[in-house]
């Protein structure tokens, strides 16, 4: 078994947030009495501004071995990124140690370790000085990492008038070839295109197989983490929830996203509760490429026989489709509740978030009732599924070509 190149032991990280007034701007008496506040705060006066002690994580412990490749994920807010902070020695923790051994290269945020007023081959160098390289080391890489980053034109112009994908594919490269012992990469891949970041995700996958090395990946692209990764981390409001192989990883954090969403329940109106399930009738938030939509709606049934319908809308608002069958209606029939399931199995959604508006009208389509966004639900690559084949559109389907 390979020695850890990365040790965590309860790590912890504390920011005191203060709670201040609701104002727009600062003027001068607001300067003059924050300066008393800080005054009668050094002498022991408890009636200064409030404190509120904010964990970012709390009781943090995994081990990383040399050669793995090791996906943080988590939602938004979860601590993946203070983490990264702290391996990367950009913070300190407020508890608990971190050892690594070895050179650490980090991109976390674009343009991170440049200095805007050089040129792209001057911050090469920089980089590379800051890493602890030798000039002799770094020359013998320029030319590979100019060749990645794709930059030749614009290789003596101040990083400064670089665009984000510009800044973005030089700190990457310069990151990569430059022979960390530990590469450390977070969400910041997602500013450059879809050509580019493929091109990442495969150097990323030799420079943990071919060249040995460790990588430390954050992303919420499941089917990249999946294809890239040997472990993972799941983080959750700051504290570590489980570490281990990637596939159980991704697995248990898929099932918090189906404990959090996909149904709604209401007391009132036409719709009482709309949920998506799978084939038992589960509630489900995230769904596998290819897999058949169902849901399951309660209503109340209104005074005269209605119509419903299902509108599919894609996370930048575009209505995709509309679930809807004519023939189907919600007769009065002697009950005031009805519950009905709508299945669509030749809906075959690219990987993505969607949204679900609730419709009901009348036979003559007069609108009764409309529920915005009622459902959140999102598509995941499968892994049979080649990461990057489907280019365009919001629906994957298989074609058959043949050469006549």
């Amino acid at each position: 078994m390979s020695e850890a190149i990365i040790t965590v032991e309860n790590l912890g990280k504390r920011y005191s947030i203060r709670h201040q007034r609701n104002e727009r701007y600062t003027v001068l008496r607001d300067v003059i009495a924050d300066k008393a506040r800080s005054f009668f705060r050094r002498n022991g006066d408890k009636l200064s501004a409030t404190r509120e002690d904010f964990w970012a994580l709390k009781n943090v412990s995994f081990e990383v071995r040399h050669g793995e490749v090791v996906g943080i994920i988590g939602r938004n807010g979860a601590g993946k990124s203070t983490l990264l902070k702290i391996l990367s020695r950009i913070t300190e923790p407020t508890e608990g140690r971190v050892r690594i051994k070895g050179r650490v290269a980090s991109l976390l945020e674009v343009g991170t370790g440049f200095h805007p007023e050089l040129t792209g081959r001057e911050n090469i160098f920089l980089n590379g000085a800051i890493l602890g390289m030798t000039r002799a080391e770094i020359q013998r890489k320029f030319d590979e990492i100019v060749a990645f980053a794709e930059i030749e034109k614009f290789l003596d112009t101040p990083v400064k008038r670089y665009s984000s994908g510009m800044y973005v594919r030089l700190a990457f490269a310069v990151a990569a070839h430059l022979e960390p012992e530990t590469l450390i990469v977070d969400e910041v891949l997602a500013v450059g295109d879809a050509e580019f970041q493929k091109k990442c995700l495969g150097k990323m996958h030799d420079v943990s197989t071919k060249e040995g090395r460790t990588v430390l990946f954050v992303s919420h692209n499941l089917p990249a983490i999946l294809n890239l990764c040997t472990k993972g981390l799941l983080l959750d409001e700051g504290k570590a929830v489980m570490f281990g192989a990637i596939k159980e990883v991704c697995d248990a954090y898929t099932r918090t996203w189906q404990r959090s969403a996909a149904s709604i329940e209401r007391t009132t109106g036409i719709f009482r509760s709309v949920s998506l399930t799978d084939a038992q009738g589960n509630p489900l938030s995230t769904l596998s490429e290819g897999q058949p939509l169902r849901f399951r709606c309660s209503v109340s049934v209104p005074e005269e026989p209605c119509l419903v319908s299902l509108i599919i809308r894609d996370a930048n608002n575009y209505a995709l489709c509309e679930l809807f069958e004519r023939s189907f209606s919600l007769p009065r029939a002697n009950r005031s509740q009805a519950v009905f399931f709508v299945e669509a199995s030749q809906l075959p959604l690219r990987p993505g978030h969607y949204y679900v508006d609730c419709w009901c009208g009348d036979r003559m389509s007069r609108q009764l009732e409309r529920l915005h966004s009622a459902l959140r639900f999102e598509v995941v690559g499968s892994e049979k599924t080649e990461t990057g084949t489907h280019i365009l559109g919001p629906f994957w389907f298989r074609s058959v070509w043949r050469l006549s």
